[in-house]
């Protein structure tokens, strides 16, 4: 299991003239909609407890005014808390110095904004260097090269000379994400980063994330609006309404064990053939009857998508689904009455 990299406690964030008075009315229990509307103050965070682990995708998502972008500006702390604390490491950050505040900055997390943030002066390449100017201790060739290299990770070598004025949104955005990487840091915030951009292209992006994870291994805090990129990417999901957090969990927890009717709501139109795991519907081998039909058996990863199960199920009609670990060792079997209550389920909510 992936350590806690960032941890939120208790952590509340009101706007308004006086926060820390308009404080001791939420401690009171005053809500949302009676601070703003009794003391002109608005409640941003309420009460957010969060584990975000390393080594992962964790997603934060809500609609317009849940306060994902407003929970993700603490942990950089580019907005400071009414309440509570944001641990990095283990170090407070909240209790941090200007100067250590900087280092944090500079060396650990890095952020990739909606709007890509770039620099229209520089070229692309100065934009990618623009955080390593900002560390110092290396030298121009090193910047350059390092630069040069990221770019070519996301896919835009020999637009270096170019400046973003002539580039593509989708391809801003690669530079932006390439700027953030060029600085080594282990936290990748991304706030809507994608959002601006077409649907293919998005998908595209998604798609370049996902395969830089898989080798970088970065520990990165993704906010969406979006419930279809957030159950693609998220190896772990938060949804918050009204600045409060609802529900943490995988994109299993939150599909087959929603914690109340806005998350029920909130995902009922899913495909979960497309997003379920086979692990989601396997049973155990002790549970396997001791005459069963192995004449057509087939064997799957216990991480595969149940969709791609499916496909092979329609086209090899086993009489046994046996599933395997990460290592290939018999772990379980799948039943057709549960693939089939799977699908059922789909079919159930479309026609609803």
């Amino acid at each position: 299991m992936n350590q806690v990299k960032v941890r939120i406690e208790n952590l509340y964030k009101i706007f308004g003239r006086n926060p820390d008075e308009a404080m001791q009315h939420v401690r009171e229990g005053c809500g949302k909609d009676e601070l703003l509307e009794k003391y002109n103050h608005v409640l941003g965070l309420q009460d957010i407890n969060l584990e975000l682990h390393e080594r992962s995708i964790e997603v934060i998502m809500g609609l317009s005014g849940s306060g994902k972008s407003t929970l993700i500006r603490h942990i950089n702390r580019l907005l400071e808390p009414t309440a509570g604390r944001v641990l990095i490491d283990d170090e407070d950050v909240t209790a941090m110095s200007q100067a250590e505040l900087r280092r944090i900055r500079q060396q650990k997390v890095s952020m990739v904004f909606q709007k890509f943030a770039l620099l229209p002066h520089y070229t692309i390449l100065q934009n990618v260097q623009f955080g390593l100017d900002l560390a110092g201790g290396m030298s121009a060739a090193e910047k350059a090269d390092k630069a040069a290299y990221w770019l070519e990770r996301v896919g835009l070598k020999g637009v270096e000379d170019q400046y973003p004025g002539h580039l593509s949104g989708g391809m801003q955005q690669r530079v932006g994400l390439a700027r953030s990487l060029a600085t080594d840091g282990d936290i990748l915030l991304m706030d809507e980063a994608f959002s601006a951009l077409d649907p293919l292209i998005r998908t595209d992006m998604q798609d370049m994330l996902l395969e830089l994870q898989s080798e970088l291994h970065k520990t990165i805090i993704f906010i969406t609006h979006d419930l279809d990129e957030a159950l693609r990417i998220g190896d772990r999901i938060a949804i918050l309404k009204d600045g409060a957090l609802i529900q943490q969990g995988t994109a299993q927890d939150i599909l087959l064990k929603p914690e109340d009717n806005y998350v029920r709501r909130f995902v009922a139109d899913v495909n979960r053939v497309k997003v379920l795991r086979v692990s989601a519907i396997t049973s155990p081998l002790e549970m396997l009857p001791a005459d069963a039909d192995s004449s057509r058996a087939i064997s799957v990863r216990i991480n595969s998508r149940v969709e791609h199960l499916l496909n092979e199920v329609v086209l090899k009609d086993p009489t046994l689904i046996r599933v395997t670990d990460k290592q290939g060792h018999p772990c379980g079997f799948v039943s057709r009455e549960s693939l089939a209550s799977t699908i059922g389920r789909d079919d159930e909510a479309g026609e609803a």
